[in-house]
């Protein structure tokens, strides 16, 4: 069977492309189609991968503003030559799943199976996500006028694939809500350690994150600020200026941190914080998978990965105060190491490939 990955765009280390990297390795003969890729943001898996993008390759002033081009990606995912393929995998948040897909070497039409890690947040949720983006009000209206057109645009797109699978429950109520399609829920691959070495926990509280103010870090550096908890918080984003602004003597930044520190800070931190609502999160799951517990906000995809009192805390209100109360209900907490380790391996990588190759035999039925 011949099989093809399309990728939206390959120019950052996120989730969605952790999720990339992993089909690369389950298929590795299977070429990756994309708008776009920077190599020097790329897992270190899809180093070998055979990448093909779009003519925006080329054009350096598109790379270098991004963002600024997202009208123009509906069109530019449509010329990927995409052809004689019997399966295409799709890993789209927006536009990936509408490549035009030829037909396969002897003319019967190919199965198009979408992995969605959320229908297009620029069309649904447009207020938290151009927040994040640009804080020119004109670049805003004219934005604004764009969504109509590319709400249509992602319901009719859609239309294109066989299966989807959701990356969380919360996708999966979404692909229902907004294309009237069900799907089959896969959690992402989390690399959990097959046996680690518990440390001994340290004073401090841990936020890892990009920085931009949807994800909320700002609750985590406020609660940590009133209440003198010790904060170290890891990553980097347009948001770092302002969440410094609000910041006590307990709240340090770190920056980006190499995956080996990373690690060193999740192994030995009270607890992580994850203030935000996520279409899954990733993170939380890494520090679980290396013992230690998470404060997570009751919403989005920590409703699929944390047990309250077995791997973690839920906060029902985005409030300093509501937070602050669970921080201290988990400084008290007896949390087994050993229990949450393995309630993290519900969600490792030997999962996911078990799951996805499940759902290739249902597509070969069809």
């Amino acid at each position: 069977m011949k099989i093809a990955i399309v990728h939206d765009y390959l120019n950052q280390l996120g989730g969605a492309e952790r999720v990339v990297a992993t089909l690369h390795q389950m298929f590795p003969e299977a070429p990756v189609y994309t708008i776009l890729v920077d190599p020097d943001k790329l897992w270190s898996e899809m180093k070998d991968a055979n990448i093909i993008t779009s003519f925006i390759q080329k054009m350096g002033f598109v790379q270098n503003h991004f963002k600024l081009f997202f009208w123009l990606y509906p069109f530019v995912i449509r010329t990927l030559p995409v052809r004689g393929y019997d399966l295409v995998i799709s890993s789209s948040s927006a536009y990936g799943k509408a490549v035009s897909i030829g037909p396969t070497d002897d003319g019967t039409k190919p199965i198009h199976i979408c992995y969605c890690h959320t229908p297009m947040r620029f069309a649904w949720n447009f207020d938290e996500y151009i927040e994040n983006e640009t804080s020119k009000g004109l670049l805003r209206r004219l934005a604004r006028l764009l969504v109509p057109f590319l709400k249509m645009w992602d319901v009719q797109t859609a239309k294109n694939v066989d299966y989807f699978i959701a990356n969380s429950s919360v996708v999966s109520k979404r692909i229902k809500n907004y294309y009237n399609r069900s799907s089959k829920v896969i959690f992402p691959p989390v690399d959990i350690p097959i046996k680690p070495t518990f440390e001994e926990p340290g004073d401090y509280f841990l936020v890892v994150s990009r920085l931009v103010s949807y994800k909320r870090i700002d609750l985590a550096v406020r609660a940590c600020t009133e209440a003198d908890l010790p904060l170290l918080v890891i990553g980097d984003g347009p948001d770092r200026n302002r969440l410094e602004s609000v910041a006590g003597p307990s709240i340090r930044f770190l920056g980006y941190q190499s995956e080996e520190s990373k690690l060193e800070y999740m192994a030995r931190c009270r607890a992580l914080i994850f203030p935000g609502e996520e279409d899954f999160g990733i993170t939380p799951l890494e520090v679980n998978g290396l013992g230690r517990p998470v404060v997570a906000y009751r919403a989005g995809g920590a409703l699929d990965t944390v047990k309250h009192e077995l791997n973690g805390l839920y906060f029902d209100k985005q409030t300093v105060e509501d937070l602050v109360q669970t921080l201290y209900q988990a400084s008290k907490h007896k949390w087994d190491s050993n229990e949450i380790h393995t309630w993290a391996k519900n969600f490792g990588r030997e999962v996911f490939e078990s799951n996805i190759k499940e759902m290739l035999v249902v597509g070969k039925r069809r």
